[in-house]
C-alpha cells in the first residue's frame, strides 16, 4: 500500500471568539484525499489554556513553545500518519489543535511520546467521532481568499 500523500499546505486568517476577541486560524488545505480514505473517523481537539497578553494571544515564551510542539507533533505524525492535524486555534487565552485520527489509542501514545520531549502543561481533550470531517469543513470557511482583505 503505498503512503498516504498529507498535503503540506497551510493557510491563516483572522476570526473572532463569540466575546469579540481575535483568534487565528491557521489550517492545512488540500485534504480531500485523507478524507476520502474513511479511515480518520476520530477527531481530537487538544486544548492549551495560557494568561495570554491584552489581546489574549500568547506571549513570546509560550508561542516560541507553541510553534516548537506544534513542529514535533506534525513531524511525528507526518512519518506515520495515524492521525492528521488540520488546524490550529490560538488566542482568547488558548491554543487549540484539531487531528483527525483513525486510532484514539495510538493517538493517545504517540502525542504522549512527543510531548515527553516538553514541559508538562495543563492541556485538555476533547474526542469524537466526526467521519464527515465537519469542523474540518467548517473551518475551512475562514479561509481568506488571494486578493481579500
Amino acid at each position: 500500500m503505498a503512503k498516504l500523500k498529507i498535503s503540506e499546505d497551510w493557510w491563516t486568517a483572522p476570526a473572532e471568539s463569540e466575546d469579540g476577541k481575535l483568534i487565528l486560524v491557521t489550517g492545512r488545505r488540500a485534504l480531500n484525499n485523507v478524507i476520502e480514505t474513511g479511515l480518520y473517523r476520530f477527531r481530537i481537539e487538544v486544548t492549551w489554556p495560557y494568561e495570554g497578553d491584552e489581546k489574549g494571544l500568547p506571549v513570546f515564551t509560550d508561542s516560541k513553545l507553541m510553534e516548537e510542539i506544534t513542529d514535533a507533533l506534525t513531524d511525528n505524525f507526518d512519518r506515520d500518519p495515524v492521525a492528521v492535524l488540520t488546524g490550529i486555534y490560538t488566542g482568547d487565552e488558548q491554543r487549540n489543535w484539531v487531528f483527525y485520527t483513525r486510532s484514539l489509542h495510538i493517538f493517545q501514545r504517540k502525542f504522549n511520546e512527543v510531548m515527553s520531549t516538553f514541559p508538562t502543561l495543563p492541556l485538555e481533550f476533547d474526542a469524537e467521532e466526526d467521519p464527515d470531517w465537519q469542523e474540518y469543513r467548517e473551518m475551512c470557511e475562514c479561509e481568506v481568499a488571494e486578493g481579500e482583505d
